[in-house]
């Protein structure tokens, strides 16, 4: 058994010595911490207990990049979700960049390589793109605004395509393929996360870099939610990624849910081809339930020490971070 013990905190960077000396920085490809923020705007960004991805539990978890989502919740009205979409990005600005210096802005994918030591990169992303309605304009400032990941829909279905929640189960509509088109122009990811399975598909014809930002495999735990065998292999074809969720309803039936049910994911798409192409979203923030010893941030410190005991150092380092660097090479 592996045992780890932090050394030391320098900056930000945490040093940990273990078995497998594996010293990579995580990447999580998914929070809703914005939606935490803009619910209660009181709650700190800094170190409020209400938020699972605050800045001190990053530092605590070693976390080296965080991708926060914009989510509009299903019933703002029509005519004010993009509203929203900017109060949540003025929050970003407001309240979790100046929390600390070492915040640093992601604006393009290529800023990634030149993140310092000691310097935690955050970047926008949008869950759904009901708020744009059919003004791909919007998308455009979005864009501009710095969105560097952009998932078409929710559950409900919306202008561009089906959720996973929509019964028809239809998928781009001739919007949604042009939103596809303009993702692939401006370098920017389009995420497969909640969308229907005819969409997914659809997707894959066209992004030039497909991801799956947070979702598990539905073989084990057959939820809506997660993807098929066959859409793991589709996105390992297409060069995408897939972000291991932390949702217990999409690990396992059992309860309560285990960092050991998390990995049992990990190796089953490991087995279809995805070792260099899967790593973590946690959908902190976005989950009340949570798995046993990951329930913040802060607690990726356990995800590490039992990844150690199954893989190399290597493909460790690849889960928690390489494989999402890959992927933005190939971004750029």
């Amino acid at each position: 058994m592996y045992e780890w013990r932090i050394l030391s905190v320098q900056g930000l960077k945490l040093i940990i010595k273990g078995g497998n000396n594996v010293k990579a920085g995580i990447i999580d490809s998914h929070c809703d911490a914005l939606l935490k923020l803009w619910e209660a705007p009181e709650r700190p960004f800094l170190d409020s207990p209400d938020v699972d991805t605050n800045f001190n539990r990053l530092v605590t978890g070693n976390v080296k990049v965080q991708l926060f989502a914009i989510f509009v919740e299903p019933f703002i009205k029509q005519d004010q979700k993009f509203q929203v979409v900017l109060e949540q990005i003025a929050i970003f600005h407001e309240k979790v960049l100046p929390a600390n210096e070492k915040l640093r802005h992601i604006k393009s994918w290529a800023e990634l390589a030149t993140l310092q030591e000691d310097e935690i990169g955050v970047v926008l992303t949008l869950e759904g793109v009901d708020a744009i309605g059919d003004d791909l304009t919007k998308l455009s400032i979005l864009h501009q605004l710095g969105i560097l990941s952009v998932g078409l829909t929710w559950n409900q279905a919306n202008l561009c395509a089906d959720g996973v929640g929509e019964p028809r189960g239809a998928g781009l509509t001739s919007l949604g393929k042009e939103l596809v088109k303009l993702n692939n122009k401006n370098h920017v990811l389009t995420d497969v996360s909640h969308l229907s399975v005819k969409g997914f598909w659809d997707v894959m014809e066209i992004a030039h870099c497909p991801i799956a930002s947070h979702s598990n495999a539905r073989l084990l735990c057959d939820h809506p939610r997660n993807l098929y065998d066959d859409q793991i292999q589709g996105l390992v074809a297409n060069q995408g990624y897939i972000g291991l969720v932390f949702c217990p309803a999409f690990i396992t039936e059992k309860s309560p849910s285990t960092i050991k049910d998390v990995l049992n994911h990990l190796d089953h798409m490991c087995s279809l081809g995805a070792e260099h192409h899967v790593g973590f979203g946690s959908d902190f923030d976005g989950i009340t339930d949570k798995v046993v010893q990951l329930e913040h941030s802060g607690d990726f410190v356990n995800l590490v020490n039992e990844l150690v005991k199954l893989y190399s150092a290597s493909q460790v380092e690849n889960f928690l971070k390489g494989n999402f660097e890959q992927l933005i090479k190939r971004v750029i």
